[in-house]
């Protein structure tokens, strides 16, 4: 039986891309016989971050983690996060000669630059310091390859990003505040943190309701500025389903996202995008809004440097045309790239397990 450790700083009850990313890529590779270790912060005395406290940082030592690596004697290695374990199993790991695989999720430079004014640049050398040993560094496009090799990153291999189309879909009934508030609707569903470029979307100006869906640290700040629009908290499963589905557009205003898996989801509700014209944005709705390679069925967003007139051109998408494109972006599809990806511990690419070979899990 094929074996995997998964080492992440990034988990439940976490509520972002990244951890959906993981926690849907363990539940596929487990459906399909894979067993899976996780090394994770709720297994750990862990302290909140500062000014983000849902976010824990693990206290451990390298010695323990290595003793539940060795324990498992995994036949790859993955360390998803540039976090406190992350740190602490690559050093294991080069201490012991075993080839381990790396993710690159998120632009910790550009956040750090936006918190508290750090040199993107200083950012980088540590993050090209911690990817530097691994033998893939997995991305979720193309554009983000380019743009780690433009840092010294060259070895990177693609594992891209899918919809839950059985929970995100267009019959899914609406969230019941929709019933309350002026069309067209716009949607934004992820963090509150100032790196999210929020306020961006709720000072555009706009004809019809704003909802906002997620958690963070910037959550009480927004609500006394914009007291006009409707903030909903975290939503999870079927709640979000409704939040997508009920929406008339979805606006994502970050300009600092790998990629931005909400996207993804919104489409395949239906729902079409909104964005500024940057990466993430670009390599989901395409720079003219006819998906990244100019194939989709219709419309399904649109990207401006005015983010007001993104929304309004976006909501001349058809919704069926957005739901055949978000359909275009399969887990099954994006778990296979990640076993492609993955190395063993003596560097070698491992060959896809028994399970991969067997008929997809309905």
């Amino acid at each position: 039986m094929f074996k995997l450790t998964l080492v992440t700083d990034a988990w439940e009850p976490q509520v972002n891309g990244v951890v959906r990313t993981l926690s849907t890529t363990v539940r596929l590779l487990r459906e399909r016989g894979v067993r899976v270790q996780l090394i994770t912060p709720d297994q750990f005395w862990s302290v909140p971050m500062p000014d983000y406290p849902e976010i824990r940082l693990a206290l451990t030592t390298r010695r323990r983690i290595g003793k539940l690596i060795r324990g498992f004697a995994p036949d790859a290695l993955h360390i998803a996060t540039e976090g406190p374990l992350g740190w602490l199993a690559r050093g294991w790991a080069q201490r012991q000669g075993m080839a381990f695989t790396t993710s690159f999720h998120t632009r910790f430079p550009d956040y750090v630059a936006a918190r508290i004014g750090i040199d993107p640049a200083r950012v980088w050398r540590v993050l090209r310091r911690f990817h530097a040993p691994a033998r893939a560094v997995m991305v979720a496009t193309p554009r983000l390859a380019a743009e780690l090799a433009g840092h010294g990153l060259a070895n990177t291999r693609i594992w891209s990003r899918g919809a839950d189309t059985a929970q995100f879909r267009p019959d899914a009934p609406p969230h019941p505040i929709y019933a309350t508030l002026k069309r067209p609707v716009a949607l934004h569903v992820g963090r509150v943190a100032i790196e999210k470029n929020i306020e961006a979307f709720l000072a555009a100006p706009w004809a019809g309701d704003k909802v906002v869906v997620g958690d963070g640290p910037a959550l009480d700040q927004l609500q006394r500025r914009f007291p006009g629009a409707h903030f909903l908290g975290a939503l999870h499963g079927p709640a979000l389903a409704s939040a997508y589905a009920g929406a008339d557009v979805l606006a994502f205003p970050s300009r600092t996202d790998t990629y931005g898996l909400v996207m993804v989801e919104a489409l395949a509700s239906g729902t079409p995008v909104a964005a500024f014209p940057v990466p993430g944005p670009l390599d989901v709705i395409g720079r003219d809004g006819y998906g990244p390679d100019g194939r989709a069925p219709g419309r399904i967003g649109a990207l401006c440097h005015h983010l007001s007139d993104a929304m309004i051109q976006a909501l001349t998408a058809r919704r069926a045309d957005c739901v055949a494109q978000g359909r275009r972006h399969d887990w099954e599809a994006c778990v296979e790239q990640f076993v492609a990806a993955l190395v063993g511990g003596d560097g070698r690419p491992v060959s896809a397990p028994p399970a991969f070979q067997l008929p997809r899990v309905a």
